[in-house]
Formats: structure tokens, sequence, C-alpha cells
């Protein structure tokens, strides 16, 4: 890392960068419909606008128009699947330099075809960004290219800072910006232009809940390194803040908030239905983030702008997203209830809960005396509603189980309702949750390690189009072979969790 630069030359950077050699001003648009919702005037900064759909661009093109002559002479490398790999590829193209991208081999080959398309010499390699980032590092060594950072670097952060210059002009009366956070080199730009120009702009951090690296940072004072992060928001999915990033940031960031993927779903929803456009999920945190904000602070009146950072969206992402979105907003529940085996049980159930909507309704006979039902319910008012609802049920003597924030029944419950099984048939079954990398031969790798040894008895997995898959599994294992098991499992390395106790599985799917 270069010697550390003063926040007034990163405004000075700012406003020298010709990122407008290749980038374009983007629009501020007011979100309608949301605004009226909300009471608050809501504005989001379109960077999906920009010629490859992402704000990476501006980094990208910055730090490589900075470059000497001899260092673009010899040409760039940079290791990405995503934006970061697009705008290299566009600004190499535009400075007539050439760029080199490694890509994981598990890229979906649309973001690779990408790459080719805009002039970029795509190099396959690595299963996943760490080994792909090595091998960048090793080109760049043994070849003398210069390594494009995604975000810790100070051109590159300049770059990003365009967005704040661009956004002041557009609208001087703004009262707070939200702005996601991954690596840092977006929201560090951002922060660090507007609070050298007008300080009483709030700046908020956008963090999803399960890549929340910087929030762990700024709590600590210190950069740390998750364990783990979640893959839905892949733009955001980093383990570990830059350090630059950090610096900035820390100094510059009013408050930090962290969303759900439900969330997330329901701020895309959002931006669809205003504007016809579909973001990536990293594209619409910062929205989620400044619903979140609204409600927990009881904001009116306010001029608040979100950055709507990409839209390169795997397509099949969007299942999840219509069935997660409502969720988000608290526009429907889930609820696991207990009722008769009798003829028109469910009808008085029915009856009792009115002229509720019900959206999904997962039953399977088990029992002869009592039935388990999965039930999801359209809300008009909320948690507060749903929770009114669990009420009045258990007012009637309904046995009734809030599975809205159950992460196995969203997942994978809600598709298996099939019964419980005769105990005498399973001996010692274990719920097994693990994280399902989507590459060629990831299934076979985890029956391998686990051998001839245990007898799969249910299994479920459901494409999201994301990096990582997600299954839910029951094998039998007796007490004297789980510790087997489970050095069977870390040693595969897969992220896994035991949900043998978890309420959902108990109710209807677990031996009896």
């Amino acid at each position: 890392m270069a010697e550390q630069i003063s926040y007034a030359e990163y405004v000075r950077k700012i406003l020298l960068s010709p990122v407008y050699d290749v980038a374009k001003v983007t629009s501020l648009q007011k979100l309608e419909k949301l605004s009226d919702r909300l009471g608050n005037e809501v504005l989001l900064k379109r960077e999906d606008e920009q010629p490859v759909h992402s704000f990476k661009l501006r980094g990208a093109y910055n730090k490589i128009a900075q470059l000497s002559k001899e260092q673009q002479s010899k040409g760039i490398v940079a290791a990405s699947a995503g934006n970061h790999a697009q705008g290299c590829a566009l600004s190499g193209k535009v400075l007539g330099i050439k760029a080199s991208i490694v890509m994981p081999k598990t890229t979906p080959d649309i973001k690779v075809e990408a790459v080719r398309r805009l002039g970029g010499n795509a190099i396959l390699f690595g299963n996943n960004f760490d080994e792909a980032y090595a091998e960048a590092i090793r080109l760049s060594q043994e070849e003398g290219l210069t390594l494009i950072p995604p975000y810790d670097d100070p051109d590159v952060i300049a770059g990003q800072g365009t967005i704040a210059s661009e956004l002041l002009k557009q609208n001087s009366h703004i009262t707070h910006v939200f702005v996601q956070v991954g690596g840092g080199g977006l929201a560090a730009g951002i922060a660090v232009y507007i609070k050298q120009i007008l300080p009483h702009v709030k700046v908020i951090a956008v963090e999803a809940e399960g890549s929340a690296c910087f929030k762990a940072a700024y709590d600590k004072n210190e950069i740390v390194t998750l364990d783990r992060v979640s893959m839905f928001a892949d733009g955001v999915a980093v383990k570990r803040i830059g350090t630059e990033t950090f610096r900035v940031l820390k100094d510059n960031i009013d408050e930090v908030v962290t969303v759900s993927n439900d969330q997330i779903c329901a701020a895309l929803k959002d931006i669809f239905d205003d504007t016809r456009a579909i973001a990536e999920p990293a594209g619409a945190l910062s929205l989620a983030g400044m619903k979140k904000y609204i409600q927990e602070h009881g904001c009116k009146d306010q001029k608040m702008v979100a950055i709507l950072s990409g839209a390169n969206l795997n397509f099949h992402t969007l299942r999840f997203v219509s069935e997660r979105c409502e969720l988000g907003e608290h526009r429907e529940g889930i609820l696991a209830i207990k009722i008769p085996e009798k003829k028109g049980a469910f009808m008085e159930l029915c009856k009792n809960l009115g002229a509720r909507n019900v959206t999904e309704f997962n039953y399977r006979y088990s029992d002869h005396s009592e039935a388990a039902i999965f039930i999801s319910l359209q809300l008009t008012n909320g948690r507060t509603e749903l929770d009114q609802i669990i009420k009045e049920l258990a007012d009637k003597g309904y046995p009734v189980t809030n599975l809205t924030d159950n992460i196995v029944a969203k997942n994978h419950i809600r598709y298996m309702i099939g019964g419980h099984v005769n105990s005498a048939s399973i001996n010692n079954e274990r719920l097994i949750s693990l994280q399902f990398p989507e590459r060629p031969g990831a299934l076979m790798n985890f029956l391998e390690a686990l051998g001839n040894k245990f007898n799969v008895t249910m299994f479920h997995y459901r494409n999201h189009g994301a990096e990582y898959g997600r299954i839910l599994c029951a094998l039998e294992i007796n007490d004297s072979d789980y510790e087997f098991a489970t050095r069977a499992l870390n040693n595969l390395g897969y992220l896994w969790f035991d949900e043998t106790d978890n309420e959902c599985y108990k109710m209807f799917l677990s031996p009896q």
C-alpha cells in the first residue's frame, strides 16, 4: 500500500479523475411509490446505467489511466468473477492495454463471455476467488503485469468517489446517503468526498448480515477476517475490509446498518416496482439499509439517496428473490400449526384465520390424531399482525410455531413436506445442512467423504443461481459413529450445521 494521502487530496483526485473518458454521468431518480410509502424522498443513483452495468468501471479506469507508459505497455491483470472483471476489460480496451482477467473455473459462462466480448483475456483458474487471486499475483510477478486491485487502492477509491461529485451536483439538499460495503472502495470514495464538501450529510454504510466485514472491524476498531461469508449478495461477499478503505471509512461513516437476504430481496422488488430495473442483490443492498434505518429512526421528510451499484444479475437468482421478497417486506409470515386429524379441521382453521389470504399450504398425513400444517399468510400490517394472528390461534387452542425467521424452513422444509416416517424404519437419523459449491464434482466429493458408512435417508437441493447451493440431507448415524462423521464433514471443507434439533424438522419430517 502506498503512503496514506489526506482526505483533501482525495477530493482533488476525485475532481481530476478522467473516468468520463469511458464512464457516464448516471441519473439520480426519485422512487415515487417508495417515497410515498416511506414518508421520505427516496432517490436512487443509477450506476446500472454504466456501459458494464456497474460502478466498478470508474475505479478500474481511474487506476489504469494513472499507470506509466511502461506499465501500460506491459499490460494489466486482475482477479474477479464479477463487475471488476468487466470494468478492467473495458478500460483496457479503451486505453489500448492488454487486460488479463483471472476468473475461477466456477464463474458462469455469461460473465466469462462478457469479459471476452469487451476485449479482455479471460483466464479460468482455480475453484474460488482466492485461488484465482493467487494466480493473478503470480502472473503479475512473473510477467511484469500491473495488478489492478478491486477496492483497496487510492486511485480506485477516487474513481468510485466521482459518484459523490455527481450526486452533489444533481441534488445538494440531500440529508442521507446509503452506500453498500464489500471491500469498501465505493463507500470510501463517496464518504470522503461528501464529508469534505457537506459534512452535515449523513453517510450510512450498509452490509449484508452474512458478510459484514466492515462492521466487525468498526466495532473492534481494527481489521478482522471473517471465517465465512454469505454468497447471496456476491458483489459484497468479502471476508476482510481493505486497509486503506477501513482508514477512510472509520473516519467518514456515521453509522453501519446490516440487513438480511430477505430484506435485500424486498428492496430489489421495490426498485423494480418503481423503475422496472432489475438490480443485483449487492446493488439493492443500500436501499434495504435505508428502509431499515427509516424504520428504526422514525425518519420523516428527509432527502435520502441509495446507490444502485450494479445490475449484473444471474437470471436464476430471481427465483429466490421472488420467493423471499414478501418475507423481507414483512408482508408474509410462515407458521406451523397443529390441527386435529379429522374431516373439516382445515376448513375450521381457515374460518379462524378470517379473511386473510393463504399464500402457501403444505400438508401430508402423518398421524391419526394430529396434523402439522405448514402455512404462509399474506400480511398487511407486518410482524404486528403476525403476532396478533399467533395470539388469536393460541387462544382458540391451536399450537402455533412461528417459522418466518427459520432458515431451514424457508430454504428447504417448505419444499419437502412429506410426513413423518415410522421410527422403527430409521435409526438415529441426523439432519445436516451445508453450503455446497456450485461446481462439477462437488456432490461426489461430499458422498466420497462419508464413504459407504452412512445411509442417506433424505436429501434436498435447489439451485438458485448463486456460487453456493444449499443442501439439507439426513443420514443414519449411530452415536458411536458421530465423531467420525463430524471429522469427515470438517475435512470436506464445506460449511455445515447439525439441524437435528431444528423445530420445523421435528414437526414435519423427523422419525416418530
